[in-house]
């Protein structure tokens, strides 16, 4: 085949992102916040349903999974429970592709969402959900993951640790350029104040610092050693770190998305029309991280009264 033949019959390339997480951690707010700025910035997006219980969405929705199947209809007719009907679901799905690759082709020249189901599993171990994305990638579809988990877990050492746990093994599950998110940034100190600067958090910092918080806790001190481990294998791979994001925020959600683009590789396409300082902000994002996550801090991070000093002494 020659090469002129081949550029007509090949698809073009398709970028996007899946948006993933756990439940109520804000990616239905997202994939909408996402949609209208990248709508405002003059990008076609197509945003894909692909949470079969999810209802009542608040964006307009080009592509919908529930046409094909529902969690109440699996709940009902085959009386399974709401985990084991998902699951159910997403294995339907993975036996239908056909239906979504027919659904896809009519939306040509789009930047795509994908809007995910909120089942931690279905992103750690069942082999679903990552099936169909590696199937969207050979429909040349260019995707990155966008994981999504709630800010305020920073503030309790225990849940953070679950989190860059959970994290670090949907990384390795899902097989797709990653971005990990602290969404809902305006309510990070809700349930509590940060024991550290924000960037310890989003960088992911030395945990033995945060080991030491948690021997404090009299419940938490009898499993210091397998904090450790768990400390240890998340540091040895040193992949898991954070975008902090208000979706409410034009330069947050700028940030994200700069992330993202560099990502999946849209930054460095021609689909549209971008200058030098917008291509060298997502090629060398990393630079210009720790800037970002100062604002951030001083927009939604109560100043705390210790000195550096007095925090050491407390440690």
């Amino acid at each position: 085949m020659s090469k002129s033949t081949y550029k007509a019959t090949a698809p073009s390339l398709r970028f996007g992102q899946v948006v993933i997480g756990p439940p109520g951690s804000g990616k239905t707010t997202y994939c909408q916040g996402m949609q209208e700025f990248l709508t405002s910035l003059g990008r076609k997006v197509v945003v894909v349903n692909m949470d079969p219980a999810n209802e009542g969405l608040p964006y307009s929705c080009a592509v919908d999974i529930s046409e094909l199947v529902t969690l109440d209809d699996v709940m009902e007719g085959l009386k399974l429970g709401p985990n084991g009907g998902l699951l159910y679901c997403m294995e339907y799905v993975e036996a239908n592709l056909d239906w979504l690759e027919n659904k896809l082709k009519q939306h040509s020249d789009c930047y795509f969402l994908f809007d995910c189901p909120g089942q931690v599993e279905l992103y750690t171990h069942q082999s679903s959900v990552k099936n169909i994305f590696s199937q969207l990638g050979k429909w040349n579809f260019r995707l990155a993951a966008v994981h999504l988990v709630d800010s305020h877990y920073c503030a309790d050492p225990a849940k953070f640790i679950s989190v860059l746990c959970t994290s670090l093994s949907t990384m390795l599950h899902v097989e797709l350029p990653h971005v990990n998110i602290l969404s809902k940034m305006d309510l990070i100190e809700q349930y509590g104040k940060l024991a550290f600067n924000l960037d310890f958090y989003t960088e992911v910092m030395d945990l033995t610092y945060l080991l030491d918080h948690l021997a404090a806790d009299p419940f938490f001190k009898k499993f210091r050693q397998l904090n450790e481990k768990l400390a240890e294998v998340i540091q040895d791979y040193s992949l898991v770190s954070f975008v902090p994001l208000n979706v409410q925020d034009k330069q947050s959600m700028i940030q994200v998305l700069r992330a993202v683009d560099k990502a999946n590789g849209y930054c460095f396409g021609d689909l549209e029309e971008r200058n030098l300082q917008a291509m060298m902000s997502a090629a060398v994002g990393a630079d210009f991280q720790f800037n970002s996550t100062l604002g951030v801090q001083e927009r939604y991070v109560e100043p705390g009264s210790k000195t550096v000093e007095e925090e050491m002494m407390d440690l």
